[in-house]
């Protein structure tokens, strides 16, 4: 069982955090060495934020990034699955495949239901400002 993010996501609220705080436009090897990254890696990190419509990309000399959201208004849940993708597929953790409930569920389907559930609410309840 592994319950982790990848670096993307960590690096995905430090940089709204960061535009949120300059509130400016800040060029890609700037916004880099801020939260401790390389320009190309921020890059496919960013582009998942400019797909979601919280950043603003502006190619060229005077271009950059610009935060154009409220990170109160952006949940962890929305976050993680722009960056990562659904977190959870709702994919039996014992066996793969679908677990429904009844007599043939894993033995872990109730608890684990349970827990999905309860992350599920705490990230959606959860803001990138809260983090």
């Amino acid at each position: 069982m592994k319950l982790e993010l990848s670096k993307r996501t960590d690096l995905a609220v430090r940089a709204i955090r960061h535009l949120e705080s300059t509130r400016t436009r800040i060029k890609r090897p700037e916004l880099a060495d801020e939260i401790g990254t390389t320009p190309d890696f921020l890059a496919r990190v960013m582009a998942d934020l400019v797909r979601a419509g919280w950043v603003e990309s502006e190619p060229g000399r005077n271009g950059g990034y610009e935060l154009s959201a409220d990170s109160a208004e952006i949940t962890m849940l929305e976050l993680i699955t722009a960056v990562e993708g659904v977190p959870d597929d709702g994919l039996c953790v014992l066996r793969g495949g679908v677990c429904a409930p009844g007599p043939d569920a894993c033995s872990l389907h109730n608890a684990w239901s349970a827990a999905r559930s309860a992350l599920y609410a705490e990230l959606d309840g959860s803001t990138v400002a809260d983090a």
